[in-house]
């Protein structure tokens, strides 16, 4: 059955709160605007190897020759709200990717949004930089750690500076207990304790890239890209292909894909609000609307923790084996 396109009631600007830094922002917390790994970005190579008219119609990572590569789809404003998108946007698409690699093979490892929130990787539950997770990711590799999983560092949305809801009454430092943890039992008898070393995805380049084929060629290549989009039109989405120019990015989501209907070209795009909302937590999104274009990030996976790297941590229950040696 075909679609309907919903109503995109545009909800009055107090509804949304800007989830997403400006230049002055991003570089006063001291990452780079529109950065790039490395000066001859990796990502310039694809426009050598993919021709745009080699490009296909239709792709999605959701079904290659009938496989998906897409990993979960996150509410980032639950246990309660934090605006957190930035950090939800590139984790998805780096889960997606390391997905890639594993060739689908497994169970889906999912890398740790608090774990961003707590070492304030690129932001904090009041907004944060498209790529600035990205940055911090690859600071972090080159000392030989990485982004811990979501089962040692469940998402609670709080980061240091908050100050509602269940945030004051928890630690959101970048210690390490709070970037990979377990707990034994019901206290007084049982503890939480880190785990040291964790099970943990690193990565070994990342890029800033915007417009259409530059996505695309991405995309294809090398998999899901986290950008930045005009969150405003799409806040009582359901269904259909959203359009409109957009006024200005405000949120950060995970382009997965793209394909066509009734001879409109749309980007297949992951948001962070929960499978109740959209088409089971998508968008789809016109080619040139809503600021897609303007702003997406990517970044190369280099090594992750799983069974067939034989290179897993094996704690104990409890964590006892695995916590620092003083």
């Amino acid at each position: 059955m075909k679609p309907t396109l919903a109503a995109l009631a545009l909800a009055p600007a107090a509804a949304l709160r800007g989830e997403v830094w400006e230049q002055h922002e991003v570089e006063a917390a001291g990452f780079v605007w529109r950065g790039n790994s490395t000066e001859e970005s990796s990502h310039l190579l694809l426009h050598e190897r993919i021709k745009d008219e080699d490009l296909p119609a239709e792709f999605t990572w959701g079904n290659v020759s009938g496989v998906s590569y897409l990993t979960m789809s996150r509410n980032q404003h639950i246990p309660q709200y934090c605006g957190s998108c930035w950090a939800h946007g590139s984790v998805s698409a780096l889960a997606d990717r390391v997905k890639i690699a594993r060739k689908a093979q497994g169970a889906d490892i999912n890398p740790s949004v608090q774990h961003i929130l707590n070492c304030q990787g690129g932001g904090t539950c009041h907004g944060g930089s498209v790529d600035g997770p990205y940055q911090w990711l690859k600071g972090l590799s080159d000392k030989g750690e990485g982004i811990s999983y979501e089962t040692s560092n469940p998402y609670m949305a709080c980061s240091s500076e908050c100050t509602e809801g269940i945030c004051p009454g928890g630690d959101w430092t970048c210690t390490p207990i709070n970037i990979a943890r377990t707990c034994s039992t019901f206290p007084p008898a049982g503890t939480c304790t880190e785990i040291t070393p964790y099970p943990q995805i690193t990565i070994d380049d990342y890029g800033s890239i915007s417009g259409q084929k530059a996505m695309q060629k991405e995309i294809y290549a090398r998999g899901s890209i986290a950008c930045g989009i005009d969150a405003g039109p799409i806040l009582n989405y359901t269904t259909g292909v959203a359009t409109g120019a957009g006024e200005g990015v405000d949120h950060v989501i995970s382009v997965v894909g793209w394909g066509v209907e009734d001879g409109t070209s749309y980007w297949i795009v992951r948001n962070s609000w929960g499978e109740y909302w959209g088409e089971m937590g998508y968008v789809r999104v016109a080619f040139g609307a809503l600021m897609v274009e303007e702003q997406c990030a990517w970044a190369t996976v280099k090594d992750y923790t799983a069974p067939e790297k034989d290179n897993q941590v094996h704690c104990f229950e409890g964590g006892e084996n695995c916590q620092t040696k003083a």
